[in-house]
């Protein structure tokens, strides 16, 4: 592992987000990011953000370090804590519902 950068507490779905996370594990960063670019899924921007800040690590972390060669090592989508809400529902009931949140986590490493 090279760098690793995380994202905490982003409101969306782990289930949802985990299909995009599936699309870029093992990727060079670069077509990773490609890839990111032209799914069409809500989840696409916060991975993006955490790729994109895992490379800045890298780069500050060691000068060395060609963003060339990087690769997608491990990415992991954690549950975060869900928020319950109630909704109104007919004759005076509630509906409980709860809405869902993640931990994305993106570990970069280098190729030879």
């Amino acid at each position: 592992m090279v760098s690793k950068a995380s994202a905490r507490f982003i409101r969306m779905s782990p289930q949802k987000a985990r299909l995009v996370a599936d699309l870029i594990r093992g990727c060079d960063v670069n077509e990773a990011l490609m890839t990111l670019k032209f799914t069409n899924k809500g989840s696409t921007g916060e991975i993006e953000k955490v790729v994109r800040s895992a490379v800045a690590n890298a780069t500050n972390k060691d000068e060395n370090v060609d963003a060339d060669k990087l690769f997608v090592e491990t990415v992991y989508i954690n549950e975060g804590p869900r928020q319950k809400r109630i909704r109104p529902a007919p004759m005076g009931r509630a509906y409980r519902y709860q809405r869902r949140s993640c931990h994305i986590v993106v570990e970069l490493g280098e190729r030879d």
